[in-house]
Formats: C-alpha cells, sequence, structure tokens
C-alpha cells in the first residue's frame, strides 16, 4: 500500500471532476488509469476526449489543479488525439529523497 493513500485519492477526485467537467464532451467518458511501480511510485492518469473548457457556466472555476500540484510529486499534461492525458505521480519517501538529490546534484 502506498504511503500517501488519502493524497492519492483526492487528486484522483480533482482529476477525474476535472475531465468530467472540461474534458468529456456530451455522450463521451473519460479514462481512469492507476499504475503502481517496482520502486512505489503511484501514477495517476486521466484521458479524457475534449478541448479544456467548462461545460458548467456560471459556476467560479476551482483550485483543482493547484492542489495537485501541491499534493503529487510531478504532474503534467499530455496531448493526444482527441483531447489530452492529464497525469500526476506519488513517490515513496525514500524514492522522493533520491530524486530530489539528483535534482540538486544535476542543477535543476
Amino acid at each position: 500500500m502506498h504511503e500517501r493513500p488519502e493524497e492519492v485519492l483526492l487528486c484522483v477526485s480533482e482529476l477525474a471532476t476535472n475531465a468530467l467537467r472540461y474534458g468529456v464532451p456530451p455522450g463521451r467518458g473519460y479514462l481512469l488509469r492507476l499504475f503502481g511501480f517496482e520502486d512505489a511510485t503511484v501514477r495517476v492518469e486521466v484521458h479524457d476526449s475534449g478541448p479544456g473548457f467548462s461545460r458548467i457556466t456560471g459556476r467560479p472555476h476551482g483550485h483543482g489543479l493547484t492542489l495537485v500540484a501541491a499534493l503529487a510529486d510531478d504532474w503534467g499534461v499530455l496531448a493526444r488525439t482527441p483531447g489530452k492525458v492529464v497525469w500526476c505521480e506519488f513517490r515513496r519517501a525514500a524514492r522522493r529523497a533520491a530524486v530530489q538529490a539528483a535534482a540538486r546534484q544535476s542543477g535543476v
């Protein structure tokens, strides 16, 4: 089991909600994929086929991606045809420390 289940669950919820609000044209769905890697990294991917504009009018935009950026160790958006894949990753503490040390050494 991953050591940060609540953070993973919150990000799954945020990305899936964003797919429904911004990424899924009427009559279409989205795909949620979860990957667990040998180094204990968990990757969440949400695939959708929409343009990324809200289908719900009259409501303010939230801060879902801000939460994802704050909680996940890494995240991003990949283009696909049609639509996009929004993903985030959670690393185990030891793995996270190793990645940060490597980044410091390389000057990133």
